[in-house]
Parts: C-alpha cells; structure tokens; sequence
C-alpha cells in the first residue's frame, strides 16, 4: 500500500492543475489506501482540466478518490486587479501578492490579452492578479 507521500508524488501534476486552475482544495488525505481529493472548482472547464489530469495519471483510477463540484462563486473572487504604478515590475507585483517575485508569469499569463511582453508593463494598466 503506497504512503500519503508516495501518492502525492505521483499525482504532483494533478496538484499543480489544481493550483493552475484555481480549484479550491478542501482536503488531501489517505482513507482506505486511497489519495482523497477534495474541492470546489471555479468552472466545469477547471473540472475537467483536473480530472483529465487524473485519468492522465491513472486510468484505472484505483489509488484516488476525487470529487471536484463547480462553484461558481470562487470564480469572482479568484481574480484581483491591480493598477500598475511607475516603477512597477511584474516581479514586484508578483512578490506584493504572491511572496515570491518568481510567480511573475501568473500575472503575466492572466493578462496575455493586454501584454505581450512581462519586461514591458505601463503606469496606469490595470492587470488581472489570479489567486
């Protein structure tokens, strides 16, 4: 029987979905053997994109219990603005919302509408922030 560890390992890029697709996540954890995962996603695509990743990992679906219902409501409140100020980089922004200048390409990612270059932002812009 594989460990809490082991199966989070093997299901690391279904996390990394989960966190891409901003689902909120309730509960990781072992019951029976098995890798319980348990949220709320902000869309049926969101949804999708994590269990896609799941049979992706493991058709059988034989170690994982998941369960991913939409809630719509997390949809407004996943994405902040924020108005660029002189002398902003996406790598400030990102170290003010995220702690980590490094996570710039979120923000760069959620606003490819606007920008088309994360060196190149402008006063005044106002950006998407994701969660």
């Amino acid at each position: 029987m594989a460990t809490f560890e082991e199966l989070k390992t093997k299901y690391q890029s279904v996390l990394q979905v989960i966190q891409s697709q901003q689902v909120h996540l309730a509960n990781l954890h072992i019951e029976n053997g098995k890798l319980l995962m348990k949220g709320r996603a902000p869309s049926q695509e969101a949804a999708n994109a994590v269990w896609d990743e799941i049979k992706r990992v493991n058709p059988k679906l034989d170690d994982v219990i998941a369960d991913f219902p939409v809630d719509t409501s997390l949809k407004a409140a996943a994405i902040k603005t924020y108005t660029v100020k002189p002398g902003d980089t996406l790598s400030k922004i990102s170290k003010q919302f995220y702690g980590s200048p490094n996570d710039y390409m979120k923000i760069f990612n959620a606003n490819r509408d606007k920008l088309n270059d994360p060196d190149k932002i402008q006063p005044g812009q106002e950006l998407k922030i994701p969660a």
